[in-house]
C-alpha cells in the first residue's frame, strides 16, 4: 500500500530546510543548507535571493530521496518563511534587481521619519495593525526607487515584481518566467505596511504613501489554499499553504483557539497570542496581525511581540567575536558561574522592537568590572534573551487583561536548558516545550495537509501534541524584582546612547 506524506519548505533567516512529515506529525526526513549573510553597511542586512532559490533546488530532492519517496506521495507542500524580508525581481529574466533586504535591516529609518512627519502614524497603525518601523517590508520599495529611479516606471508596468520570500519561492517553484504564480498569503501581506487588516487587500492610500505600484504586487490569498503546482526542482507537487514563520509556529503548537499563545526562540524571538476573529489593538507596543486564514472561512488574528535579536546574539558572539566555537558552548561557559556578576547586555543591533519600538537604541554592555569573567558575559548573553521575552509577556498580559500562567516555547534555542530555566525564573511561570520543537516547519506541514485534505480537521492535529520538557520557576520574588529593574535601567541607557549618536 502506498504511503502519503506532506512536506514543508522552511526558509529562515540563516538557512533553508525541507522536511517531510507523516500522518502523526512525525518528521520522516530533513535536508538543510545555510545561505550567506551580507552586512554592506551599519544597520544593513541582505541576502542573495538567487542563492536561496538554489538551496531550495538542492534540499527538496534531498529530502524526498532521504524519505525514499517520490513527488506522487506528497499530498501537499507548505511554504513558511522569514516574513518581512523583501525581494524585488525582473518578471522577464527572473533575476533580482537588488539583494533581498532582510527584516533586521534599518536603512529605511529616514524614510519612516519623513512619513511620520507627513502622515498620521496612528491612522497607518489602525489600518495595518503595525507601527511605523524599519522592520516592515513596504517602505523598502520607496528606498529602492530613491536609489534607482529607473525602477519606478518598470514597477508601474509590472515588469518588476515585489514580494516577501514566500512569493519569490512560489513564483520560481511554479514556473518562474514561464508562467510562475505571483501570490502571497494574508500572514505575509500583513507584515508589509501595505495591507488593510479589515479588507485583507492592498490599501490604495497606503500604496500611495509608500510609493508602491499595485502592478508589481502579488495577489493576496488565504493561508490554506491551492496556490499552484511545482515545476522546479521537482514537478507535480501541489502547493497548498503559504504561512509566515511565526504564524506557522503558532499553527504547529496547535494554538487554534483564542487565548492560546506560543513563544519561538530562533534568530529573533516572537510571542504570538491568538485573538480569534477579532483584531485586537495593542496599547502596550504589540503588533496586530493575521494568524491564518482558511479558504472560505473568516480570518483568525493574533497579537505579536517581536524581538529582533535572540539566537542572533549567540551567533554574533560565535562568528564575529570568536567568543565561542559552537553555539551550544554558550550554555557550558555560562554555567561556570552562578550569576551575571552585575553585567547586563542590551542587544539593540537593529534598535529595539516590541514593546519599545525604539529605532535609535543601540546595543550596550553595562556593569563591567575587573571581576567580570567570560562566564559572566555568557550568562548575560542568555539573560538578555530572557529579559526581552519578559518585556513582551508583560505587555501581552497588560493588553489581554490576564496574567500568563505558563509559556509554550519552541525553536532551536529551547535546547538550551539554562536559557529556559532563566525564562521560567524571570517570568515566575512554568515554561513548557513540546516533543517537536521545530514547530515552524511542522505548522507549515499541518497547514498544507489540512488544506489538501490529508488531515480531516484541527482536532486530529491537537492529538499529535506531546510535552517533552517543563521548567519551573525557582527564583524568589525579591530577586526577580531587582533583576528586572536592572535590566530596564540598561534598556534606558541603550535608548539614551542611541539618541546621543544620531
Amino acid at each position: 500500500m502506498t504511503e502519503y506524506y506532506v512536506a514543508a519548505l522552511d526558509q529562515g533567516t540563516t538557512s533553508s530546510r525541507c522536511m517531510v512529515f507523516d500522518r502523526h506529525g512525525h518528521m520522516v526526513s530533513i535536508s538543510q543548507r545555510a545561505h550567506e549573510q551580507f552586512f554592506p553597511g551599519p544597520g544593513h542586512v541582505e541576502h542573495d535571493a538567487e542563492q536561496i532559490w538554489q538551496t531550495i533546488c538542492k534540499i527538496m530532492p534531498e529530502a524526498l530521496a532521504e524519505a525514499g519517496i517520490d513527488a506522487r506521495q506528497i499530498i501537499g507542500l507548505g511554504i513558511t518563511n522569514q516574513r518581512e524580508t523583501t525581494v524585488v525581481w525582473d518578471r522577464h529574466t527572473g533575476r533580482p534587481v537588488h539583494r533581498a533586504i532582510v527584516w533586521q535591516d534599518m536603512r529605511t529609518a529616514d524614510i519612516i521619519a519623513k512619513i511620520a512627519g507627513e502622515f498620521d502614524a496612528a491612522e497607518i497603525t489602525a489600518r495595518t495593525g503595525l507601527p511605523l518601523s524599519t522592520y516592515f517590508s513596504g517602505p523598502r520599495m520607496r528606498w529602492l526607487f530613491d536609489q534607482d529611479p529607473s525602477l519606478r516606471p518598470r514597477a508601474q508596468r509590472g515588469d518588476i515584481l515585489f514580494g516577501t520570500v514566500d512569493s519569490w519561492l512560489l513564483w520560481n517553484l511554479t514556473g518562474g518566467v514561464d508562467g510562475g504564480v505571483h501570490s502571497t498569503d494574508v500572514t505575509n501581506a500583513s507584515r508589509t505596511l501595505l495591507m488593510n487588516l479589515q479588507t485583507l487587500d492592498w490599501d490604495d492610500e497606503l500604496l500611495s504613501i509608500f510609493d508602491v505600484p499595485r502592478a508589481m504586487l502579488p495577489q493576496i490569498r488565504p493561508t490554506l489554499a491551492r496556490f499552484g503546482t511545482t515545476r522546479e526542482p521537482i514537478e507535480g507537487i501541489e502547493v497548498t499553504a503559504l504561512i509566515g514563520d511565526q504564524q506557522a509556529a503558532l499553527f504547529g503548537q496547535t494554538a487554534f483557539d483564542a487565548g492560546a499563545a506560543k513563544c519561538t526562540f530562533g534568530t529573533g524571538s516572537f510571542l504570538l497570542l491568538n485573538t480569534g476573529g477579532d483584531v485586537v489593538s495593542s496599547s502596550h507596543g504589540l503588533i496586530s496581525t493575521v494568524a491564518y486564514a482558511i479558504d472560505g472561512e473568516p480570518p483568525v488574528y493574533a497579537l505579536e511581540g517581536s524581538i529582533a535579536v535572540a539566537g542572533a546574539l549567540v551567533d554574533w558572539c560565535r562568528t564575529t567575536l570568536g567568543f565561542i566555537d559552537a553555539s551550544p558552548e554558550i550554555e557550558t561557559v555560562a554555567n561556570t558561574v552562578t550569576d551575571n556578576g552585575g553585567c547586563y547586555i542590551v542587544p539593540a543591533f537593529s534598535g529595539l522592537l516590541a514593546p519599545h519600538w525604539d529605532h535609535a537604541a543601540q546595543g550596550i554592555v553595562v556593569g563591567l568590572t575587573g571581576y567580570t569573567s567570560r562566564g559572566h558575559l555568557a550568562r548575560a548573553i542568555l539573560e538578555a534573551v530572557a529579559f526581552q521575552v519578559c518585556d513582551v509577556v508583560e505587555a501581552m498580559d497588560s493588553d489581554a487583561g490576564v496574567s500568563t500562567r505558563s509559556l509554550a516555547v519552541d525553536g532551536g534555542m529551547t535546547s538550551n536548558n539554562l536559557l529556559m530555566r532563566t525564562v521560567a525564573n524571570l517570568l515566575g511561570v512554568p515554561v513548557i516545550r513540546p516533543m517537536m520543537t521545530e514547530t515552524v516547519a511542522l505548522g507549515a506541514a499541518y497547514a498544507a495537509g489540512l488544506s489538501a485534505g490529508y488531515w480531516p480537521d484541527k482536532a486530529v492535529l491537537r492529538r499529535n501534541w506531546q510535552r517533552a520538557a517543563e521548567w519551573l520557576p525557582e527564583m524568589d520574588d525579591s530577586r526577580r524584582t531587582v533583576e528586572l529593574a536592572r535590566w530596564r535601567d540598561a534598556v534606558s541607557l541603550a535608548s539614551a546612547w542611541g539618541r546621543t549618536r544620531r
